[in-house]
Parts: structure tokens; C-alpha cells; sequence
């Protein structure tokens, strides 16, 4: 359980379990996360698509800004300030992606930035399949 950004409550992956998740690794910090940052913006006006974000060992203010500059792509985000679930994760840096199917496991780890190339060949095709399911 994560705190929620927009603090109301905690961010859980049981509260998330029955539907497809993409859920991305960020912050403010991050120049690869600025650069991958439009990609999310697109992937998030898809249908059927649920972004869930994890503000990594980043202060709730500056992941607020960076938000407010760029855009906020995600349904929900929690605040990972000590790194822990990135571990748990085994989170090599950010951004990382990952794809977590209805049951709650990870299905496609996408370590570094999403690209456009990248979401057209092989993350939209596995969440329509996955919604199969």
C-alpha cells in the first residue's frame, strides 16, 4: 500500500485486481522520464487502458509539478519516497513499465522509456489480449 499523490487513501494492487494495468515508474528527477513522458500521455487516451503511476523516491511537490507541467496521464499515482516497492518490483531505475494482468501478475516489464515503436508493437497488442481473458 502506497499513499496516494492526490491523498485521499492508499494505492493497493489488490484494489486494482480484476482489470489490466500498465503501471509506470517516474520522477520529476528523471530526464528519460520527460522524454517518455508524451508516450504516456498518448497510451492513456487509449481505450481500455488503465495507467497507474509510482512517483519513485521523488517529493510529493515535485512530482506535483512535473505533473502540472506535462500533463498527468495517470488514473492514479502513489508515492514511493523510500524506493520499497520499486525493490519489490526489482526495479533497476526509472522509468520502468510494467504489465500486470487481471490475477495481479506481471506479464511484460518494459525497463527504461516506453516508446511510441514500442506501444504499437508490443504493449497495445498484449493489453487487447489480455482483455481477452
Amino acid at each position: 500500500a502506497l499513499p496516494r499523490l492526490a491523498g485521499e487513501g492508499d494505492l493497493t494492487l489488490t484494489g486494482l485486481r480484476g482489470e489490466v494495468v500498465v503501471l509506470n515508474f517516474f520522477a520529476s528527477w528523471c530526464a528519460p522520464c520527460r522524454v517518455e513522458h508524451p508516450v504516456l500521455l498518448r497510451l492513456a487516451r487509449q481505450e481500455g487502458v488503465t495507467l497507474v503511476g509510482i512517483a519513485y523516491k521523488d517529493k510529493p511537490e515535485d512530482s506535483r509539478r512535473f505533473l502540472v507541467e506535462l500533463g498527468d496521464p495517470y488514473r492514479a499515482i502513489g508515492i514511493d519516497r523510500a524506493g520499497r516497492t520499486g525493490i519489490d518490483f526489482g526495479l533497476y531505475g526509472v522509468p520502468e513499465t510494467y504489465v500486470i494482468d487481471r490475477e495481479g501478475h506481471i506479464r511484460k516489464r518494459f525497463v527504461g522509456p516506453l516508446t511510441a515503436a514500442a506501444v504499437d508493437r508490443e504493449l497495445l497488442p498484449l493489453l487487447r489480449t489480455l482483455a481477452r481473458r
